[in-house]
């Protein structure tokens, strides 16, 4: 389960990054560097990490046109990463599997953010419920070669069925019984992921905002043993 659990490094400073790091060492080997961190010299310590044996998923999620996603999935490969997120357009897609072809880079298409639901679909101007668009980005993902998806753990059945067994369903949005939603609109527990068909949960604030980080993980990785 420590390969299928990914820590969001959601934190302002590496310093911060760090110390969860240091705290969970031995218990968590897989994390997530996504914008706050990236901006902050995460960038640099991702390198560091991968060099220090650890996996890490780089939340980009990119959208460009053709060439300049082309472009820098091609340097992103080259940082050793295990996965990298873009927005699941299928002309984005194709362009990222073509430039990472020959590289361990495993593409991931973002369908729809766990932060939102059919009000903010309605207002960015999609004709289509959440539920509708995750799985038709998930077809459009499995169809470009990609090769896992992000969506809440809500779809993550649904998706599976469509994408079949090889393919990464990412799941953030997971929250242990009793823990504050935040942000997210579109939550599941950890147990309740991995029983929809999840291949790897991401946790961020349940275990880097905890008062025992350490206590925390372990906590979620045995709920995840047991489903």
């Amino acid at each position: 389960m420590q390969d299928r659990l990914i820590v969001g490094l959601d934190v302002p400073t590496l310093g911060e990054a760090e110390a969860v790091v240091r705290d969970l060492d031995g218990v968590i080997s897989f994390y997530k560097i996504g914008y706050q961190l990236a901006f902050a010299g995460g960038l640099d310590f991702a390198r560091d990490l991968v060099s220090s044996g650890a996996r890490v998923f780089l939340d980009m999620k990119l959208l460009d046109i053709d060439n300049t996603v082309a472009k820098g999935v091609e340097n992103i490969a080259r940082m050793g990463v295990s996965m990298l997120t873009l927005h699941a357009y299928p002309k984005a897609m194709r362009a990222a599997v073509d430039a990472a072809r020959g590289s361990s880079l495993c593409l991931l298409g973002v369908t729809v953010l766990t932060s939102m639901d059919e009000g903010d679909l309605i207002d960015a101007g999609y004709e289509y419920d959440p539920h509708t668009l995750v799985l038709r980005r998930a077809e459009q993902a499995l169809a470009a070669g990609m090769g896992g998806v992000v969506c809440s753990a809500d779809e993550a059945a649904a998706v599976r069925r469509i994408v079949g067994p090889e393919m990464a369903v990412v799941t953030p949005g997971i929250r242990p019984a009793g823990a504050e939603r935040g942000d997210q609109k579109r939550v599941m527990t950890p147990a309740d992921a991995i029983r929809s068909g999840a291949s790897h949960l991401v946790v961020a604030r349940p275990i880097v905002k905890a008062p025992d980080r350490r206590a925390a993980a372990e906590a979620i990785l045995a709920e995840m043993k047991a489903a």
